[in-house]
């Protein structure tokens, strides 16, 4: 695991700055760093040591010193892609898994990332044709970001903040993805917050030679290994690839942990991954006595994990938080994000990371991405219209902007009037914030007089007026998942020089979401069905069958109380919002009211304008 960084230039760069660009991604890999200069071309690449400690450092070479490899990642089958390459004569130098994509790509070319299983992002170069290859994962779990100078110049970084460090770039705010960021409280890929930097598309590979440069997608094999009409074979077969993908992230030299809230997901990675690590470390985070932003009752669950973890023998922690705490985390949170960021559950990922590095825990497997793979957030049971109460009658609300979030407002007629919706609209409004009209009265309509609509992300994936239940599930799979979820843990785990693993992401879970029917993942308003059944047996009925909850921060209760005095930051007249001209005079009455409405949960949109005010003072 690493953080790289290089360039692909023909002019000369007077104060090579490789080491500056380098240098910022320490926190990414404060084991050690490594550089590779040729002619045209200069990277490097800061080391967290995982596996072959002492004999994985970068860069990585093919035997005639002609691929040359700075890799982010781990690549999880690479012992057998090794026992395959060794037979066809290839010697290798390390015990590192990054040292087969140098031996594979002399046999296969720009086709190798469709035999790696894992997470990565890649810089190879082809010193005899001046070539770059960039890779990024298919799911999209290691960031990779690039800037071009012409059309075959380069500059690319696993992060912005060290990306800007190359001379002269332009960094011309995006004022698309700033009108974005309350909707969703991060800005959609390829899109950052500059204009003319952009994140790889996961699962992509950009070529930059003398001819200029080109992108294409790595082949995603989605062929399956069983019967998905036969219900028992499906159980069983699920079962297997997901014990087998937590199996496979526990390969490691090093110390490795669990998040564990006390949910289903968390708690049938800690329970595979204990029967494997003696004496293993697992983290939970409690909130004390708050309500629940969604509803769910009470924000603390550490009650239910230290219980299971107890159960399962491991080495518990309960990483107590609370509005002072998190306070004192957001200038990291704002600065480790990279780019303006709102999730307010990446803060206690943070915490639990800062005490997993504390104690020598350098890899920790999450539960992450089951939701969107299985289906199961809370309004899925609502996708399917026998769920929904339709009133024909006028309804009272039919005149405002309406989600899911809507606490104050009686279910049937929040999904009544999501129904009325375009597909589209409905998507956004299932599971995001800050509506059209909403940003409208927020933002000063000069700064944003072009933007186009964020209702746009769901026309790009499916246009049709007609959506399925299964269309609602694949667009969180395609586009939260790797937008807010696998970015979330990423960033907020290497914020602390900790691994991040997501089982759940697998090549074959992914492989199967895509075959499974609305019936395999929600059934009799059951959500994650399928993967309940495979546990059955192994996690407790207590825990596969208790409502779910979520790591929910109670980000709306903080905001009009403990940290009440952000807010008055935020929308004062002296605040970098209002003084580049973002926002108005009027946006505070506006805010005010969105934050005191204790029947919709308008935390997120208030806190993306916080952490938005915050970047801009502090790391813009």
């Amino acid at each position: 695991m690493c953080g790289i960084a290089g360039y692909k230039i023909h002019r000369h760069v007077a104060d090579s700055p490789i080491k500056r660009m380098v240098d910022a991604l320490v926190h990414r890999g404060p084991d050690s760093d490594g550089f590779f200069s040729s002619n045209g071309y200069c990277g490097g690449m800061r080391r967290l040591s995982i596996n072959g400690v002492n004999t994985g450092s970068q860069p990585l070479f093919s035997e005639d010193k002609n691929v040359v490899l700075l890799y982010n990642g781990e690549i999880y089958n690479y012992l057998e892609l090794r026992r395959d390459l060794e037979k066809k004569g290839k010697k290798f130098k390390t015990n590192s898994d990054g040292e087969v994509i140098c031996h594979l790509y002399e046999y296969y070319g720009e086709e190798l990332f469709s035999k790696l299983n894992g997470m990565y992002s890649v810089a190879l170069w082809l010193e005899k044709e001046k070539k770059l290859i960039l890779a990024r994962d298919i799911p999209g779990e290691k960031p990779l970001y690039y800037y071009l100078l012409s059309n075959n110049e380069i500059v690319f970084s696993s992060e912005i903040q060290s990306l800007t460090k190359f001379p002269g770039l332009s960094l011309e705010i995006n004022t698309q993805s700033l009108w974005d960021l309350p909707t969703f409280t991060w800005i959609p890929q390829p899109e950052t917050v500059f204009k003319s930097i952009k994140s790889l598309d996961s699962g992509s590979i950009l070529i930059v030679d003398n001819d200029g440069v080109s992108k294409k997608k790595i082949d995603f094999n989605s062929s399956i290994d069983v019967d998905i009409n036969n219900e028992n074979e499906l159980i069983e077969y699920t079962r297997e690839i997901v014990i087998d993908s937590i199996n496979n992230r526990l390969i490691s030299d090093v110390p490795v942990g669990c998040f564990l809230s006390g949910g289903i997901d968390s708690s049938i990675v800690s329970a595979i991954a204990s029967k494997s690590i003696e004496e293993m470390n697992t983290f939970t985070i409690g909130f004390g006595d708050i309500d629940d932003p969604y509803g769910h009752g009470k924000s603390d669950e550490s009650g239910y994990s230290s219980k299971f973890a107890k159960q399962l023998g491991t080495v518990h922690h309960n990483v107590y938080a609370d509005a002072s705490l998190f306070k004192t985390m957001l200038y990291d949170f704002v600065k480790y994000a990279d780019q303006p960021f709102a999730v307010p559950s990446g803060l206690g990922i943070m915490a639990i990371s800062k005490v997993a590095s504390d104690i020598g825990v350098k890899v920790l497997l999450s539960g992450d991405c089951a939701d969107e793979c299985f289906g199961g957030y809370s309004w899925y049971p609502y996708l399917n219209s026998s769920y929904s109460k339709r009133n024909e009658s006028n309804s009272n609300f039919l005149d405002k902007e309406v989600t899911f979030s809507n606490y104050g407002i009686e279910i049937a007629e929040r999904v009544d009037i999501l129904n009325r919706y375009t597909p589209q609209k409905r998507a956004l409004s299932w599971h995001y914030y800050a509506s059209e009209l909403e940003k409208d009265k927020l933002f000063n309509k000069d700064f944003f007089s072009n933007v186009l609509s964020s209702e746009r992300h769901f026309y790009d994936f499916n246009s049709s007026s007609l959506w399925s239940p299964e269309d609602f599930i694949a667009q969180d799979r395609n586009f939260y998942l790797k937008n807010e979820m696998l970015q979330k843990l990423d960033r907020m785990t290497m914020a602390k020089s900790v691994e991040g693993r997501v089982p759940f992401c697998s090549q074959e879970i992914l492989q199967l979401s895509d075959k499974l029917s609305y019936h395999h993942m929600v059934r009799n308003g059951e959500t994650k069905w399928l993967l309940k059944k495979a546990f059955e047996g192994i996690i407790p009925d207590e825990i596969i069958y208790r409502k779910k909850h979520g790591f929910n921060v109670p980000i709306d209760n903080w905001l009009r109380n403990e940290w009440s005095d952000l807010f008055e930051q935020t929308f004062s007249s002296d605040s970098k919002l209002m003084t580049l001209g973002i926002i108005n005079k009027k946006t505070k009455n506006v805010a005010l009211d969105m934050i005191s409405n204790k029947d919709k949960q308008n935390g997120p949109t208030i806190f993306s304008l916080v952490t938005l005010n915050l970047w801009l003072e502090n790391l813009l």
